[in-house]
Order: structure tokens, then C-alpha cells, then sequence
């Protein structure tokens, strides 16, 4: 049985960006990919394209801002549209199947900025509902991915200039302490699983001619969970889309698992 790849890529309007989204699925054949800022309703995904390419589509969007979706091989079981914990918020910023034996989650957390704003503090609230939903698919005690555009850069050597941005909510200390919150509760930075070297990049602004001068940001992340961790095989950055003319500021980050194997950590008792 070939590895079951799950990659994540936000776009930044999926129907700007249509042709090399379907030239990705084309080359790279991901079994699930986890799109973040499609910038469109449901009802306007280019469904027709993506389902001509032989995948399904499990989306939750808004109009010209935010929007996160599963693409899929194979159709999805028990979907969630939103992150639980807050009725009121109707951001469209997660979605949430499982694919046989994986549950994936495509997020798009908040930037934050400005950090005197109501954004940082919405920021940070999304976090913790983002832990708190992370514990409890950790009690059902499956293998799953956390996938998406967190807006974080973990550590100084995540971000080209470690000074100009540490002021920024993309690096704050209360954005760094939760989401290795979330490495504390047992999750694994699949990336960092793989790479140790510094400096390895997801984004880089349309400004100042940062993608030539490779001055980005690592804001991209898959996080497993133990069991997904345990059957990780491999990951890496996608630089190849980014490079390409009217592409997205983001490019994919990708890691494949065997399915098949059986994960070596002890079970609870029944």
C-alpha cells in the first residue's frame, strides 16, 4: 500500500490561483489536501475543476476572506465545519474529516496584527480552542493531523529577521507559548520531525522582493498526533509553486504516512 500524503497549501483565492492548484494535484497526487484562504462561499468553489481532477471537495468559505477546504481522493466521513468552543464565531477558518483511519483538519488560525487590537486577543482565544479541541481527538486516541496556516513562527530561526518581527503577533511570546501548548499535550511538528536546519521557509511577502531574496516565514505546520507521528515517514516543503508567476505567497508542506503500520505506543486499557 502506497503512503497516504497529506499535504497543506494556502492559496490565497483558489480561483486565482485554479491553474497551478490543478497542476499540483497533476504532479504531487496528494490523498487529502488542506486548502486555507480560498476567499470564496462554498456555493462558488470551482468544484467542477477539482472534481474533473478526480478529487472531492469538503469546503467552508465567506466572501473574499478566509475559507478553508479538504480536497480528497477518496470522499470524507464525518465531517466538521468550525472549531468548537465559541457559537458565536462564524469565521471560516476550520474544517474538519476523517479518510479511513486519519482525521485531518484544515485550519487557518488568525494573524493577529495589530497586537493592541481585538484581533490578538481573538488570536489567542483560537488557540486555546484549538488545544482544547486537539485534546479531545488525543482521548479518542486515533492518528490525525492538524494542518494549515497557523500564523506562528515557533522559534527565531523560523522567520528571516528575528528582530524586525518580534513585536509581531506571528511571533510573540503568547502566540509561541500556545502553540507549543500544543507539543506539550503530545503533538509533533512533523517538519521539524525531519529538518533541523534553520531558516526553511513556507511564506514569503509579495514585498521588497522577499521570495528572491528568500527572506520568509515558516507559518505552515503539520501537527500529528502520537499516533500519526508514529507512522510518519517523511516531510518537506514545496517550493516549486511559489516560484511560479501570479503564485500564492504561501507555498506546500507536505508529509506522507504508512497506514499500515502499527503504532508502538502502549493503549489505555478498556
Amino acid at each position: 500500500m502506497s503512503p497516504f500524503r497529506i499535504a497543506s497549501w494556502n492559496v490565497n483565492s483558489v480561483k486565482a490561483r485554479l491553474p497551478h492548484l490543478l497542476a499540483f494535484l497533476a504532479a504531487e497526487k496528494p490523498d487529502v489536501l488542506c486548502l486555507q484562504e480560498t476567499k470564496c462561499l462554498e456555493s462558488d468553489f470551482p468544484r467542477l475543476e477539482i472534481e474533473a481532477a478526480g478529487y472531492r471537495v469538503e469546503a467552508l468559505g465567506q466572501r473574499a476572506y478566509n475559507g478553508v477546504a479538504l480536497l480528497s481522493l477518496k470522499a470524507a466521513e464525518d465531517p466538521l465545519r468550525g472549531l468548537p468552543g465559541d457559537p458565536a464565531d462564524a469565521e471560516a477558518r476550520y474544517i474538519e474529516a476523517s479518510f479511513g483511519a486519519v482525521r485531518v483538519a484544515s485550519l487557518y488560525l488568525p494573524n493577529g496584527n495589530p497586537v493592541e487590537s481585538a484581533k490578538f486577543a481573538y488570536k489567542l482565544s483560537w488557540m486555546e480552542r484549538l488545544a482544547a479541541r486537539a485534546e479531545a481527538l488525543l482521548l479518542r486516541e486515533i492518528p490525525f493531523v492538524l494542518a494549515g496556516d497557523y500564523n506562528v513562527c515557533p522559534a527565531d530561526e523560523d522567520v528571516y529577521d528575528p528582530v524586525a518581527f518580534a513585536g509581531d503577533a506571528l511571533c510573540r511570546i503568547e502566540s509561541r507559548s500556545r502553540f507549543r501548548s500544543l507539543l506539550y499535550q503530545g503533538l509533533a511538528d512533523a517538519f521539524r520531525l525531519f529538518h533541523r536546519e534553520p531558516h526553511r521557509y513556507t511564506f514569503w511577502d509579495y514585498q521588497a522582493g522577499r521570495w528572491n531574496r528568500d527572506e520568509g516565514l515558516r507559518i505552515d505546520h503539520l501537527l500529528l498526533s502520537p499516533d500519526a507521528a508514529d507512522r510518519v515517514l517523511d516531510c518537506d516543503i514545496d517550493r516549486k509553486p511559489r516560484g511560479k508567476e501570479r503564485a500564492s505567497d504561501h507555498t506546500p508542506i507536505w508529509c506522507a504516512l504508512d497506514l499500515c503500520a502499527k503504532s508502538s505506543r502502549k493503549r489505555r486499557p478498556e
